[in-house]
């Protein structure tokens, strides 16, 4: 077994198993002999709502490839909690020996190089040659992501190329480039967003360590929204900063979503709500001014957002 052990972390409830067949063969096609010499590992946790950790394992545990290594979060409470979701997976991978985790959406297919740009990014990272800690270690390493076009995810089945064109809200260094961001990095110019509020769980990677130290993700945070620039702001708050690494692609297939997402407006509430009282800011703004627009919540400074049926 190699000494050093990337481990691929997905989530998945049932509706979303097609695609992590679809992205674990990619992995496998990608790395076709990591998988038998242990240097690559690829973990998926699985969940659904209302279902506790040991029924939706036995009752899809086996409804993946052999070579996917499963776990389960409860969900039993009724609302499927991320946080916890992506905790179990780390775990499970680090009881495999990870020594990079690498987190990877559902939805998302990993580009040629996203692995090897994430891996090199680490490495370049592990402090000097007497073993001493470098701030560059304590980093979340950040790969772009392209949405694709519901024509360019139906061209995947004809293997047409895809062109990265990713986000254009966040950094995407040239190949083989890193943008670093220290925990103390505050926003450029007036109306700038806070940098650590651009993170995004859909590719990131850390080192057990790094996870750790940042105590891994808040499990309060229950159905959609604000866990993940939770993590970022509990990143900063121990002195874990960013790593946006150029040409760690990855690739988000379509699905229809709607704008603002009206069927989370509670969830998002809640849960803005919550990051409000730990961060004292307010988290996903433009979807509650959307919200708002439409009648679905209200706000004043005194009890902040709410859902218009609450009053």
């Amino acid at each position: 077994m190699s000494s050093e052990r990337t481990v691929v972390i997905s989530l998945a409830s049932p509706d979303r198993f097609d695609r992590i067949r679809s992205q674990h063969a990619e992995l496998r096609r990608l790395h076709p002999d990591r998988f038998d010499d242990g240097s690559l590992r690829h973990v998926v946790c699985l969940l659904a709502p209302g279902a506790s950790a040991e029924s939706v394992f036995a009752d899809h545990a086996g409804a993946l490839p052999a070579t996917i290594d499963t776990t389960a979060a409860d969900a039993s409470g009724g609302k499927v909690r991320l946080g916890a979701a992506r905790n179990a997976g780390a775990a499970a991978a680090i009881e495999l020996g990870a020594s990079l985790l690498v987190f990877l959406d559902a939805d998302c297919l990993p580009g040629d190089h996203l692995l090897d740009r994430y891996e090199n990014a680490a490495g370049t990272a592990k402090g000097d040659a007497a073993g001493r800690e470098g701030t560059a270690t304590r980093r979340l390493l950040l790969g772009p992501v392209t949405y694709l076009t519901e024509e360019e995810t139906e061209g995947l089945a004809a293997s047409a190329p895809v062109i990265p064109h990713p986000h254009p809200a966040r950094p995407d260094p040239n190949d083989g480039e890193v943008v670093d961001v220290d925990p103390d990095a505050t926003a450029e110019g007036s109306g700038a967003p806070d940098p650590f509020a651009l993170f995004w769980s859909l590719s990131f990677a850390c080192s057990p360590e790094v996870f750790a130290r940042i105590g891994g993700f808040d499990e309060t945070y229950a159905g959609y929204g604000g866990e993940d620039t939770d993590f970022a702001f509990a990143a900063r708050r121990a002195g874990v900063g960013l790593r946006w690494v150029g040409g760690a692609h990855a690739f988000h297939r379509y699905h229809p979503v709607s704008s603002p997402p009206v069927e989370h407006v509670a969830d998002i509430v809640a849960n803005a709500r919550i990051f409000f009282d730990r961060w004292r800011i307010w988290p996903m703004e433009g979807w509650l001014h959307a919200f708002r627009d439409l009648g679905l919540v209200t706000f004043d400074a005194r009890s902040g957002w709410r859902l218009t049926a609450e009053g």
